[in-house]
């Protein structure tokens, strides 16, 4: 796993990417209008792993998630925890959720955000099937974000 310091300086560059004209992949950062989403760590897959490691890998994870949301509170105070079930069963409906919560409702449960210098910047784990890869996700996104 990359350090928190890694974490921290790829989502300090997000803040200050501006937000392209059309959506695009490069690296581990998927942008388009309005948005940044960035995997800062992704686990293995658990196609034959045994639940024993998955809840290690989870853990880490988790451990790491708390360490960012440690200090990215220092800096910007708590942050606003969102559930994103309604941001999903929206986009099932077909009704417009903005981005980056669209890209990341279909496989992160809830995230944590904060409003920083004009944008909303946020974290989460995600894991869009119990065989795939956990994703320890950065989203950063224009501050109106809800």
């Amino acid at each position: 796993m990359t350090s928190t310091a890694d974490h921290l300086a790829t989502i300090d560059l997000l803040r200050a990417r501006d937000f392209p004209d059309r959506r695009g992949v490069v690296g581990a950062v998927a942008s388009g209008p309005g948005f940044h989403v960035a995997d800062l760590c992704v686990s293995e897959d658990f196609w034959d792993a045994d639940l024993e490691r998955l809840i290690e890998v989870e853990e880490e994870f988790e451990a790491e998630l708390g360490v960012l949301v440690q200090v990215l509170s220092l800096r910007w105070g708590e942050p606003e925890v969102l559930d994103l079930a309604d941001h999903l069963e929206r986009d099932a409906m077909g009704e417009p959720v903005p981005e980056p919560l669209r890209s990341l409702c279909g496989y992160v449960g809830q995230v944590y955000g904060w409003r920083a210098d004009g944008r909303w910047i946020g974290l989460g784990i995600g894991q869009g099937d119990r065989e795939l890869p956990l994703q320890l996700v950065a989203a950063i996104g224009e501050a109106g974000v809800r």
